[in-house]
């Protein structure tokens, strides 16, 4: 009898443990993440050239799709936009979940940066740059705690050494050559 319900038990993990890793190999070459999931290339969309947009339109926006070329990946990531120029943040930087989920983040601090950002359909070619002080810091740590904490007295303080920590990890979106 024992047997059974061990035998069950396994079957019961292993199935949703093949689902998982099936839809993350069926990603994988997708144009673009899933909510759970990394994608591949950003090949739909227009790509924009030209001058840079008001980011302002940003602030409406939840997520957006990232891709890195090096590795050659995407996944859906927060924005926003702060004195003109636009950055997205990696949290959990410091822990065991956040060293195996947001691999993303090392590899654009590592490596050139380049990649696409995908907003609403149109493609940017971006370079993630760091930013880990500077008086930037402050108004992005503000405008994180206002747009994703609700405006909650003291998030903007506690994004901004978590910051300054190295737990959260922000980049400039400046424009690039991919």
């Amino acid at each position: 009898m024992a047997r059974i319900i061990l035998q069950v038990i396994g079957i019961l993990i292993l199935i949703p443990v093949v689902i998982i890793v099936t839809l993350r190999i069926d990603y994988m070459n997708a144009d673009g993440p899933s909510i759970l999931f990394p994608g591949g290339e950003l090949v739909s969309g227009e790509l924009h050239s030209g001058t840079d947009p008001d980011w302002k339109f940003t602030d409406d926006i939840f997520t957006i799709e990232l891709q890195l070329n090096v590795p050659m990946a995407s996944r859906r990531v927060f924005i926003m936009e702060y004195d003109g120029k636009v950055y997205v943040p990696s949290g959990y930087m410091k822990s065991f979940l956040g060293k195996i989920w947001k691999d993303w983040a090392f590899a654009a601090d590592a490596g050139d940066g380049k990649g696409v950002a995908r907003i609403e359909g149109v493609r940017y070619e971006r370079r993630l740059i760091r930013i880990k002080e500077g008086p930037q810091v402050k108004g992005v740590a503000a405008k994180l705690a206002q747009k994703y904490a609700g405006g909650a007295p003291g998030a903007a303080d506690e994004i901004e050494n978590s910051i300054n920590l190295g737990e959260t990890w922000i980049f400039e979106l400046a424009p690039g050559d991919t």
